[in-house]
């Protein structure tokens, strides 16, 4: 089958829904398919067209900017091409392009899956209010236009306002999940390498600096857990300069960061074998996440294949992996001290959050999330 996956944004950009996608992509090529990824070319030093790991990447240029949208004047061009190149078309929302394409799909008798990762939720600026109502508007063309409509939980689906309009249309297909294995050695040499020694607990965060993320809820935390542990570390992985859009948001956190600066590293994006040993050196991770725009946080189960507990907020999806492994707390949206209090639970009576590897795993893995996608489109196909 040939698979034509399509999103704005893929690598080298970092963010759960290119991890997602890219997952899905090399997961549909091992099982056989012809899997090609259509998005644009953010960064000009990319190359218009590659295969990696069996895997084509077709960029598509990039004339100008929009908050984080980006404007492509060839991508109906090129997404015609496309479309009618392929058996069956995945969309990953949020894309303000996707219902060009859909309709493309529609018109020329393909199936079109649409997977709604989260919510677009724009700083509260006026112009930013018609970006948003725009999208909104695009999304749901996208939506009445694809076949199916899929959601990472029955939780996301049942609370989305964008979802509860497909409801006749959703599938719920957990998200991918992988972690390459990292030894005993690669492990304490992070330790080494993170200045770890003596320093407990470690509090890790994997994401990007940006406003959704609840960084500063963290951060407004860590008083009360360092009153009880002097000598509490936090790991920040992910980018944390020079995020697209997010620059008023790291300087407005500045002064945080400096007040907390012996104990709070950033490490920068890491490869996944560094973030396989990034997870065992955790005691805890935390996902104080504020808003829809995070609609799952992979990187909980990820910590979890690591016997590394999780603390999330409760948000819909995002509080899931807590409470279908049992193996973290659950916080209320954006309060501090009740993150600063679970953080004090979790670490003081790590050994009750631990489930086996093999429990976590069997619910959440890359290879079945490509099988279930595989299923779909083929049912699409037989219709």
């Amino acid at each position: 089958m040939k698979v034509l996956i399509v999103l704005t944004y893929y690598r080298p950009h970092t963010s759960g829904l290119t991890i997602y996608a890219e997952r899905l992509a090399k997961g549909l090529a091992r099982r056989g398919h012809q899997v090609t990824v259509m998005t644009s070319r953010f960064d000009p030093v990319t190359p218009r067209e590659e295969t990696t790991d069996g895997v084509r990447v077709v960029r598509v240029p990039v004339a100008f900017r929009i908050s984080k949208g980006v404007i492509m004047p060839t991508f109906g061009l090129t997404a015609t091409r496309m479309v009618r190149e392929h058996d069956v078309v995945s969309l990953h929302l949020p894309q303000f392009d996707a219902a060009g394409v859909a309709a493309r799909a529609r018109l020329m008798g393909k199936p079109s899956t649409l997977t709604y990762h989260c919510d677009l939720q724009l700083p509260p600026r006026p112009f930013n209010f018609v970006v948003n109502q725009v999208v909104h508007l695009m999304n749901r063309t996208a939506g009445l236009w694809a076949d199916r409509v899929v959601a990472y939980t029955e939780d996301f689906a049942a609370h989305s306002p964008y979802l509860c309009q497909f409801s006749h249309k959703v599938e719920v297909i957990p998200p991918p999940v992988e972690l390459p294995p990292a030894t005993a050695e690669q492990i304490a040499a992070a330790a080494r390498q993170w200045g770890l020694e003596g320093q407990r607990p470690v509090i890790g965060m994997a994401a990007r600096l940006a406003a959704e993320k609840g960084v500063e809820v963290l951060l407004e935390a860590l008083p009360r857990v360092l009153a009880n542990y002097p000598h509490a570390r936090v790991l920040f992985a992910g980018q944390h300069q020079d995020v697209l859009g997010e620059e008023a948001y790291a300087q407005r956190l500045a002064p945080l960061f400096a007040q907390h600066h012996e104990r709070w590293t950033f490490l920068g994006v890491l490869n996944p074998q560094k973030m396989a040993a990034f997870y065992p050196n955790l005691d805890v991770i935390v996902v104080p996440s504020l808003n829809s725009t995070e609609s799952f946080g992979l990187v909980q189960v990820e910590a979890m294949l690591c016997g590394t507990p999780a603390i999330a907020s409760d948000l819909p999806g995002v509080r899931q992996p807590v409470l279908q492994t049992g193996m973290g707390e659950v916080v209320p949206i954006g309060d501090s001290a009740a993150l600063a209090e679970a953080i004090l639970k979790v670490v003081g009576h790590k050994e009750r959050y631990i489930r086996p590897r093999e429990e976590i795993a069997s619910r959440f893995n890359s290879a079945h999330t490509a099988a279930q996608y595989e299923a779909l489109f083929q049912r699409l196909s037989r219709t």
